[in-house]
């Protein structure tokens, strides 16, 4: 699959190699050219042919990873929208697949000094950013990295690779509310007034969302798991919930390095679920006092730790909005195989 031509623009060809400066600048032109919005936060959101999407500096990202990532068949690609589970499921591929290098019950685990973005970088938000053109060769297989955008507008490598995706979507009510939460911090600290609920949710029903409209991203990467499942695997977050322990036991097995039976006999599913759990990370001191660079600035580890519950929505939204939303997914997932 490939996205529309507005997404993407071929790498330069031999004889016609640019530096790192002039290939930033090249995208940049492109997408400031595009028609824009503020949106959920203090950010523009810039419009190409499939809706809206992030601001300049990780879409820009995007297209830079586009033409110059090269992925291997071994790479393992998280995906999800801002605020589905990122953080988690960050932490659950991590410490599955370092599992013996780094048992989760060590007392020198990494998440005691750094926080699963700075173990698991964005290729959009973190990698490919401020002009770089990160040197990833160097990196032992099994190679993690995460991005935000849709399944369209995956480096072409990735597809063309065979590599992993794991994907975790999250339902559009928790979705928006805890998305809402994050972005007004950013407003806040920049002088701007926090938005209103209300107002949050209007953006998301019109698609108006860093990303993507909701339903077109998970939809994207639903049909991507349905047609190669040894390909892309997909979570949903309220199921994780439910039931961890088997969510990291499809985890590891899908990524190539199942459980075994000395390690289901020593509990080590339990003690990664426990390790990765909102209370022992949150706990942390990475997590009280770390921070992560992003595009959008420095991040206090922190804010990537609200409540993580399921149904906070209820908190927030008021029954006439849940029911728009709800109407919205039943109308888009219709006819998919995925339910509301």
């Amino acid at each position: 699959m490939s996205s529309s031509p507005s997404m993407r623009i071929s790498p330069p060809q031999e004889g016609e190699a640019k530096t790192n400066e002039e290939l930033y600048q090249q995208f940049t032109n492109l997408v400031s050219s595009w028609p824009c919005s503020p949106a959920l936060s203090n950010y523009q959101l810039y419009r190409h042919d499939n809706g809206w999407h992030s601001s300049l500096a990780p879409m820009v990202g995007t297209m830079v990873a586009d033409a110059c990532f090269a992925a291997r068949p071994s790479d393992i690609i998280v995906a999800t929208l801002p605020k589905s589970g990122t953080t988690w499921i960050k932490a659950l591929l991590y410490s599955t697949v370092h599992r013996r290098e780094h048992p989760a019950d060590s007392c020198g685990h990494p998440f005691n000094i750094h926080g699963p973005h700075e173990c698991i970088k964005f290729l959009d938000y973190q990698l490919y950013t401020q002009n770089r053109i990160p040197d990833l060769d160097e990196l032992p297989d099994p190679r993690l990295f995460a991005t935000h955008v849709p399944f369209v507008s995956l480096p072409r490598s990735v597809v063309a690779s065979g590599c992993k995706i794991v994907y975790v979507c999250r339902d559009p009510k928790d979705t928006l509310i805890s998305h809402w939460n994050f972005a007004n911090k950013f407003r806040v600290r920049d002088g701007l007034e926090p938005l209103s609920v209300e107002t949050a949710a209007d953006y998301f029903c019109d698609g108006v969302s860093p990303f993507g409209p909701y339903w077109d991203h998970v939809l994207g990467y639903w049909r991507a798991h349905s047609a190669n499942p040894e390909q892309v695997l997909f979570f949903r977050y309220e199921e994780m919930s439910r039931d961890p322990a088997e969510h990291v036991r499809r985890l590891a097995k899908f990524v190539g390095c199942p459980f075994s039976v000395e390690e289901e006999e020593v509990c080590a599913v339990d003690a990664i679920v426990k390790l990765c759990s909102f209370e022992h990370m949150t706990g942390l001191e990475a997590t009280k006092g770390g921070k992560t660079e992003l595009t959008f600035g420095v991040v206090e580890n922190s804010s990537f730790f609200r409540r993580g519950q399921v149904g906070d929505w209820e908190n927030h939204l008021s029954p006439e909005t849940a029911r728009k939303i709800d109407a919205i997914s039943e109308a888009k997932f219709r006819g998919s195989g995925l339910s509301v």
